[in-house]
């Protein structure tokens, strides 16, 4: 992956191979699997961004965004609020065009196509409260056509491998609100596409609530590899949860700062943020939105 803007963003090197190098120290007696998805990381670029600017009227929301994300990799999306980050996403997600610069997606550049590769999932689990969890996961079959009880057989596997089989038929008002987050997430990845944009999916949640659903999606994203654009608010979150991590600017957005993570899901989440290289890569971050 890469990202830059018209003046040279700050990088930081990949800490997270120090941890496993450690990690692989302490235990090398034991059998290790790769993660399902390694094998596939870096296949090609799946996003790609150059030069992208968009402006609303007289208001300039984004400028010089160069990104390209490689396949089933993840970049995290952190910078203040009102910077761009929710409009960076439509526009990769084809809802919007860029007033300036190229999208692609896949290799497509059309807004059509685009769409047709991106699966969105917002801050809010838009939940229908009549649809019980199960038939709110199995929606995006259902709009695709499928049969209510071909969706329902379709989906209901991923309940099991995601330990959510004994709430599959609970309605939305009888979830917790990190359990309603969980199905939305289901929902976007029965969409079946290859890019999944994540607009501060965890940002409604409590803090105790939010560290389980960030392991969660790790764990996740491990059986159900995809290529994910992550925007949030929270540095930690994007630097746990991503391999590259780019800050914007206030608005207009620019890249500020690049930073490699890439920490790896195989490793404890206590150890990675409470260690040197974690805490050295949050300050950089910290450090880049302040200027």
């Amino acid at each position: 992956m890469n990202a830059a803007s018209g003046r040279s963003p700050v990088t930081a090197a990949a800490p997270g191979a120090a941890l496993r190098d450690a990690n692989a120290a302490s235990d090398r007696s034991s059998v290790t699997t790769a993660a399902p998805g390694a094998a596939l990381r870096g296949s090609g670029e799946a996003i790609s961004l150059n030069g992208v600017a968009k402006s609303f009227g007289s208001l300039q929301a984004l400028a010089d965004i160069d990104l390209h994300v490689a396949g089933r990799t993840t970049l995290g999306v952190v910078g203040p609020s009102g910077c761009g980050k929710s409009t960076l996403l439509s526009i990769v997600a084809g809802l919007l065009e860029p007033s300036a610069g190229t999208v692609a997606v896949g290799g497509v550049s059309s807004a059509q196509e685009r769409l047709g590769r991106c699966a969105l999932m917002p801050q809010r689990d838009l939940l229908m409260p009549w649809r019980s969890a199960l038939d709110n996961a199995a929606l995006a079959l259902a709009n695709r056509g499928f049969s209510k009880e071909e969706a329902r057989r379709r989906t209901r596997p991923l309940f099991d491998r995601f330990g959510l089989a004994e709430f599959a038929d609970a309605m939305p008002s009888e979830l917790s609100g990190g359990m309603r987050q969980r199905v939305a997430f289901l929902r976007t990845l029965m969409a079946g596409k290859g890019v999944l944009l994540l607009d501060e999916p965890f940002g409604a949640l409590d803090a105790i609530t939010r560290a389980e659903m960030q392991d969660w999606l790790r764990s996740a994203l491990d059986q159900e590899p995809r290529t994910v654009l992550l925007v949030t608010h929270d540095v930690e979150e994007a630097l746990l949860l991503s391999d590259e991590v780019i800050v914007l600017s206030p608005r207009p957005g620019r890249v500020v700062a690049r930073l490699e993570a890439g920490f790896g899901h195989d490793i404890a989440r206590r150890e990675i943020v409470t260690s040197a290289e974690f805490t050295a890569l949050k300050e950089r971050a910290l450090e880049a939105l302040e200027c």
